[in-house]
């Protein structure tokens, strides 16, 4: 959520900057509505004035053994006329929280304009990419069974056995041993999440149609920065304590809901998969550091697997609704013949903060702390990239140096 005193002092520098994000800021509803709150409010803390004025004229009166009944009148009254103000105040409030619920994120100033992806700034590359004729993922390993999960639940689902599943595994593990040597502390957490919870980050209640719902108030979750995030909701952070670092390894469940017809087949593109995510809060000034940090976290687990992979900074049209900065990491996949994103790095600056109520304390005075999270990294892609990668295009995938360990052997046979 942004700061609403920008939008009080000057709504069409506001306006203007989320025209970056390709977001039409409706001023004139906004100060319809502000207009509105601050009538009401000025009318209900009069009628609270006189309401008290009165009751202790009522007291003098009464201690007097005056009459008191045109008074009494006056008072009922004007506690009805109250009631009604103050309901159709705390409605006013209501519109007002989700206008503002609605509003994405205000863009870095480092964030360049654009209407997709194809206008993202690629600023690094890293390693050769292997360009050639490839099979993909599928026909490599035998052992991604995809029909057994259609069976078992639908499309966009994976069986995976023996050796393919143990490197699934082997790279979850590795991820995390990384992310602890880089500083995060690891934690489990729950696979469900609550309205609240996912309101903080920014999923409710614009994406409610991208997540799995299980209940009235419980949905399953996209990713473990919810969780990850709101362990510090409703809290009053030292400043002491920062940085915070943090990590999960959690699967993660997406509808994919208006990607009908993309990626239906294998591990790119499923309802449930696997990734180790990693969170930071972080004093305000520090949080343009952290993103490039972060960033360098990610990209080491790549560079340890030595995989090709090239970092786009995102234009304003492809950049989340709660990010204010973001990178991607899109790692080579050779039977596409193309990168495909495996890790995406953002600062939210202020906004999950202010969402989530997390506040920071510094010598007294309360601020908001900016928070950052990246994949760290996507399991099944990084799986697929390692299959059509280290194929040797007869029957075998060699494994990375740096997840032999995990496995006990260097390669795994297709067949």
């Amino acid at each position: 959520m942004i700061d609403i005193n920008l939008l009080r002092t000057d709504p069409e520098k506001v306006k203007n900057n989320l025209k970056t994000k390709n977001y039409d800021l409706d001023t004139e509803l906004f100060g319809e509505i502000e207009s509105k709150r601050k009538t009401l409010q000025t009318e209900v803390e009069d009628l609270k004035g006189l309401k008290n004025k009165l009751s202790k004229d009522f007291g003098e009166l009464k201690k007097n053994n005056q009459d008191t009944a045109e008074l009494s009148n006056q008072l009922e009254e004007i506690k009805e006329n109250l009631l009604k103000k103050e309901e159709l105040l705390d409605k006013t409030f209501i519109d007002l929280n989700d206008f503002l619920l609605d509003i994405p994120n205000i863009p870095h100033e480092d964030v360049q304009p654009g209407n997709s992806e194809e206008d993202n700034k690629v600023i690094k590359t890293h390693g050769e990419v292997l360009k050639r004729d490839s099979i993909d993922h599928l026909e490599i390993a035998s052992d991604i069974d995809t029909e057994s999960a259609v069976k078992l639940v639908g499309a966009r689902f994976t069986v995976l056995k023996n050796d393919i599943a143990k490197l699934h595994r082997a790279l979850i593990s590795f991820m995390l041993d990384v992310a602890e040597k880089n500083g995060y502390e690891e934690r489990y957490v729950p696979y469900i999440a609550n309205s609240q919870s996912l309101t903080g980050t920014g999923q409710l209640p614009k994406f409610e149609e991208d997540l799995f719902k299980v209940s009235e108030d419980l949905f399953l979750i996209p990713t473990a920065e919810v969780p990850l995030t709101n362990l510090f909701a409703d809290s009053i952070l030292q400043d002491d304590e920062l940085p915070i670092k943090v990590t999960s390894h959690t699967p993660c469940f997406r509808s994919e809901a208006g990607s009908y017809g993309k990626d239906t087949k294998g591990l790119i593109r499923q309802h449930q998969f696997e990734k180790v995510e990693i969170v930071q809060v972080v004093h305000p000034n520090d949080s343009d550091a952290a993103l490039e940090s972060l960033l360098e976290n990610a990209e080491e687990i790549l560079q340890l697997l030595d995989l090709p992979y090239q970092v786009v900074q995102l234009c304003g049209g492809d950049l989340g609704f709660s990010s204010a900065k973001t990178y991607d990491i899109e790692v080579w996949i050779p039977s596409q013949n193309k990168y495909r994103e495996i890790s995406s790095c953002s600062n939210f600056s202020d906004f999950q903060s202010r969402r989530s109520k997390i506040r920071l304390n510094i010598g007294g005075e309360k601020t908001l702390p900016h928070t950052l999270n990246g994949s760290a990294l996507a399991v099944g892609r990084t799986l697929v990239a390692i299959i059509e990668n280290f194929y040797d295009g007869k029957n075998s995938i060699i494994i990375p140096n740096v997840l032999q360990k995990y496995l006990n052997k260097d390669l795994i046979r297709t067949n």
